[in-house]
């Protein structure tokens, strides 16, 4: 019969190649490690596209009616698509598609193709005058790093020129991407009109507009053919500065007028802007840099910072350059921090392993860790996984698992040569015994993370690193345990001459063994006791989607009523600096006003553009002085800034969430829809542990309604048309034509006086031009109302949805806040009219909306795992032994959660689904050991007690590896909870293996302890 290959012995007899394939994985491992891009945390697919159309002119209704909800039945039909949300303004939609969180990303692009194409089928049926139909699916760029320019004695024209050249002379840094400059005001030329001047004068404002459209246009004056050259002919009267209009002579009608006679011509800011940037609240334009994506961030950085060095050196004295952010000091810290953590792991696996194997044995293990690293960094290197959070957090937990197979592997050695064995016989024997259990048990702990690889969901996304590290290590630490360790072990182990005793801990384990056998229903009693105590005491952990992080910044979103003016903001925004100018918690600050910050970090949940909103992100002097001044600020928005909403949070880990408690109400009438989202409000505020409650809307605005006699119009010549024109003209302005200024389009805009387009006295007097050339009052066809009206609309699935948002007081987590609501939340549900509803959102459904793809998944992991149970047991009876101590787990988990604290997070739960495969692996072994005594003739009795006695050292030592190899990430903020679930899980696993698992196998057995 023909011997089984055994790998062991093949390495063996070709030493010189194995040493050689060593060699090369190290130099390769080596060579990866550096080529390793650096990022703060993985990328993740935002499955979410922005479309924008814009219908000047229209009402709040006709918009909803006409645009936004003809676009949102069309997007019905998406086949990926999960639902629809919407913001509506007067002649303004935007439209928010969410993508199905199990939609993967390579499919992504195909989704967005189907929705252009859909909402291009849909153009056609859109009102005329619609303005484009703009799209926007690109979120996932970085811009890890800003700076912001401030100048003293400078315009803000100049200074952006300056700005200009430096945006343009750093293209030339490698790896350079998107480039944003924020707070870049545009320069407009505003021809302010008196419209009682023009009246008095009898002269049509229209006209002279038009006259100077005219001589501004860009229109060929022809190429002239002379004989053999081609004469290009220029027409001039382009306007180049606003000195050249007030230069400009107009005709109108027998008449000339120079136009500086008829309008204050003056080049200042867009009024009102449509943005600012300040940096410690100094008004300043911020250039945002963002690297092409699997870059090494720590490069780019630094030689991002040295340009940056280089041309401030050039720039004129006044102007200077602050660091407002750099992802690559962060990602420099933080890998740092974590390449620390990963030798701290290695060093305590490999006191492990020199403590309980002695220095040869642990000499070996320790030459399989690098070898293992290596292989597993060329694999990260050639599949695109960068250096992060996550692999590094991998890495590390992986480690505690890789040394299982190379100490199985040494063990078994180490026992053999105590039997009397050669070093050659040992290796082989040890693959002949203990690979293939070995394999079936790496197969089984790499199945227990198959719901991280195989979950489509953002979150899911963002921990893929983990699932494809950690396989990968555990199966090449396989490869090395079987072909590598045993080569090592033969140079270095030392043949045993003798048999060695039993020490006083094993005789001291034997005895314990067998007293629990003898016990053994009291062993399964208390076990089983143990383990429905914890389903209870599991009920007092907190749930968590992901942890805030633990960098130093703080966001501060402050919320005006939504009818306020940009202006507004502004004020409110420079009482709250002036706060902060003295704080000495305080490093930075950089203020964003009418629209939130740029993506500085990938998680950050970005805002839109509005008036009425503004942002801070405040860099604090450390972790300590950032909790302080979170708390003092969330002091600071309740007593002293009544009206005004304000949102204090750190930075947050995983996918964006937004507010921690939300809230949507959601029905088919605006009014009733308001009514019901106030009395929950009220249901909100009561409860103490609820901060501020704000609504994404709610306020109606005042609009001043013309109302238009037709009749009456039509006897002057006119239509609602021209006068709803002359009226913008006059109150907001018309873009004309455009002045060409350097590489700038300056905007030349007629509008009238300040105290005329903000008076309604003015307007009430306003002469209107008829086609005649005469002038009519407004009053003479149209009555001047004061009116209330919702000046903006969210829908979410074509229901009208006012969503409110809360915030958390104290250390309460938000999953636990919504439990404690959920009574009086759900009573209020009951209450609501037909076709009208209440849903959870926030973190909770964040958190919901990853774990189900989790669950999806589970069933194909059981299925793997009994798939290699069935393999190596070939007994079903034996794989519900080995399955039974799986859930018992949970008491080990549940025990460490509320002795260190910590919530149950979706970081934590992975950790528990990926104990099920570590806690089987050592089970099988157990069992697999067992068998073999039996097949060898020992007694059922004396098999299990060998077997366990036999697989005890090998156990805890593996288990000391696992757990005591997570300890320098216990302290992390992202890592913690996973890492003191997993440790009190191995622990616990443990003991049941070598106690539980062997007193329940003897009962399923009927096995009888034999007469002494």
């Amino acid at each position: 019969m023909k011997a089984r290959f055994n790998l062991s012995a093949w390495g063996l007899r070709h030493r010189t190649l194995v040493w050689y394939m060593m060699f090369v994985s190290l130099l390769m491992g080596s060579g990866s490690f550096l080529n390793l891009g650096r990022e703060e945390d993985p990328s993740f697919a935002i499955k979410t596209m922005v479309i924008q159309a814009r219908w000047p002119g229209a009402t709040l209704p006709d918009t909803l009616q006409q645009v936004t909800d003809r676009l949102e039945k069309k997007l019905e039909e998406i086949d990926a698509l999960d639902y629809v949300k919407s913001y509506t303004l007067a002649g303004e939609s935007t439209i928010f598609v969410f993508l199905k969180s199990e939609t993967r990303s390579a499919d992504i692009p195909a989704a967005w193709y189907q929705v252009r194409k859909k909402i291009n089928d849909v153009r056609a049926e859109l009102p005329s005058g619609i303005q484009g139909l703009a799209f926007n699916d690109e979120f996932g760029d970085v811009f890890g790093s800003i700076y912001a320019f401030t100048a003293d004695g400078l315009s803000f024209r100049q200074l952006r020129d300056y700005v200009e050249q430096v945006r343009a002379d750093i293209r030339s840094v490698p790896n350079l991407g998107k480039i944003e400059l924020l707070g870049a005001q545009r320069e407009v030329i505003y021809l302010n009109f008196s419209i009682r001047k023009l009246a008095a004068l009898g002269i049509d404002q229209r006209q002279v507009l038009q006259s100077l459209q005219a001589q501004n246009s860009v229109t060929p004056a022809g190429v002239m053919e002379a004989g053999p050259e081609r004469i290009a002919v220029r027409a001039s009267g382009q306007f180049s500065s606003e000195e050249d209009l007030k230069a400009v002579n107009l005709r109108l009608g027998e008449r000339f007028f120079r136009l500086s006679d008829l309008a204050t011509i003056e080049r200042r800011y867009a009024d009102p802007p449509s943005s600012l940037f300040r940096f410690n609240g100094q008004p300043a334009i911020g250039l945002a840099v963002a690297m092409k994506q699997g870059g090494n961030i720590q490069a780019f950085g630094t030689q991002l910072q040295q340009r940056i060095d280089d041309l401030t050196r050039e720039l004129p004295l006044g102007i200077d350059v602050h660091l407002v952010s750099s992802q690559a000091e962060v990602v420099e810290k933080a890998i740092g921090g974590f390449t620390h953590a990963l030798f701290e792991a290695i060093l305590i696996v490999l006191v492990v392993s020199f403590i309980s194997l002695g220095i040869r044995a642990g000499l070996v293990v320790a030459c399989s860790i690098p070898l293992v690293l290596a292989l597993v960094f060329v694999f990260m290197e050639y599949s695109g996984i960068t250096m992060q959070r996550i692999s590094l957090g991998a890495l590390i937990i992986a480690l505690g698992l890789l040394v299982d197979d190379a100490m199985i592997t040494v063990e078994m050695m180490v026992t053999r040569l105590e039997s009397g064995d050669s070093l050659p016989q040992a290796a082989t024997y040890a693959y002949t015994s203990t690979a293939f259990p070995m394999l079936t048990g790496t197969l089984v702990t790499v199945a227990g993370f198959v719901p991280i690889g195989l979950n489509s969901s953002s979150a899911g996304e963002y921990v893929f690193t983990m699932f494809a590290v950690i396989a990968v290590a555990l199966l090449l630490s396989w490869l090395v345990a079987v072909l590598f360790a045993p080569l090592i072990g033969v140079h270095i182990l030392k043949a045993s001459a003798k048999h060695v005793a039993p020490g006083r801990w094993a005789r001291g384990f034997s005895r314990l063994l067998i007293k629990t056998l003898d016990h053994r229903g009291w062993v399964i009693g208390v076990t089983v006791l143990l383990f429905i105590g914890s389903l209870f005491a599991g009920k007092l952990l907190q749930n968590q989607f992901f942890p805030d992080s633990d960098r130093p910044e703080i966001l501060v979103d402050i919320y005006m009523p939504q009818n306020g003016s940009i202006d507004g903001t502004r004020q409110a925004m420079d009482r709250f600096e002036a706060t902060l100018k003295h704080d000495p918690d305080v490093l930075r600050w950089s203020s964003y006003v009418g629209k939130g910050a740029v993506r500085f970090y990938l998680p950050l949940d970005q805002q839109l553009s509005n008036p009425f909103y503004g942002q801070l992100v405040i860099v604090s002097q450390g972790g300590e002085a950032r909790d302080r001044l979170i708390e003092r600020l969330r002091q600071r928005f309740r007593d002293d800034y009544v009206g005004v909403g304000g949102y204090v949070q750190p930075l947050n880990m995983g996918p964006p969430v937004g507010w921690p408690v939300q809230y949507r109400v959601s029905g088919p009438d605006i009014e009733q829809v308001r009514s019901q989202a106030m009395a929950l409000a009220a249901i909100l505020d009561a409860n103490p542990n609820i901060g501020q409650v704000i609504y994404d809307w709610n306020e109606p605005g005042k609009v001043l309604k013309i109302d238009i006699a037709q009749d009456k119009v039509r006897q002057f010549g006119l239509s609602s048309e021209d006068v709803a024109q002359i009226l913008n003209s006059l109150v907001t302005g018309n873009t004309i034509t455009q002045v060409r200024d350097s590489t700038y389009l300056i905007d030349l805009v007629g509008r009238a006086e300040s105290d005329e387009r903000s008076s309604v006295q003015t307007l009430s007097n306003l002469q209107i031009p008829t086609p005649d050339g005469s002038t009519v009052p407004l009053l003479a066809f149209a009555t001047l109302s004061y009116e209330q009206e919702q000046p903006l609309v969210w829908r979410r699935d074509r229901l009208p949805t006012i969503t409110l948002k809360a915030s958390v007081l104290g250390k309460l987590q938000p999953a636990a806040l919504v439990k404690q609501l959920k009574p009086d939340v759900d009573a209020f549900s009951a209450s609501l009219p037909l076709r009208y509803s209440v849903a959870t959102g926030g973190a909770v459904e964040a958190s919901a909306r990853s774990q189900g793809p989790i669950l999806k998944v589970v069933p194909l992991m059981l299925l793997l795992v009994v798939s290699f149970l069935m393999i190596q047991l070939h007994s079903v009876k034996k794989i519900l032994l080995v399955v039974s101590v799986v859930p018992l787990g949970l008491i080990g988990v549940v025990a460490a959660l509320l002795i260190s604290g910590y919530p149950l997070g979706f970081v934590a739960i992975l950790g528990v689904l990926a104990l099920i495969g570590i806690i089987i692996r050592n089970s099988v072994i157990l069992v697999t050991q067992i068998d073999e005594f039996i097949a060898a003739g020992e007694s059922a009795w004396s098999s299990v007690v060998k077997a366990t006695e036999h697989r005890c050292r090998p156990i805890l030592l593996t288990a000391a590896a696992a757990s005591l190899g997570m300890i320098p990430i216990a302290r992390e903020v992202f890592w913690g909870p996973m890492a003191i679930a997993m440790i009190g899980g191995i622990a616990m696993a443990t003991l049941l293996t070598l106690f539980f698992l062997p007193a329940l196998y003897v009962v399923s057995y009927g096995i009888k302890r034999p007469p002494t």
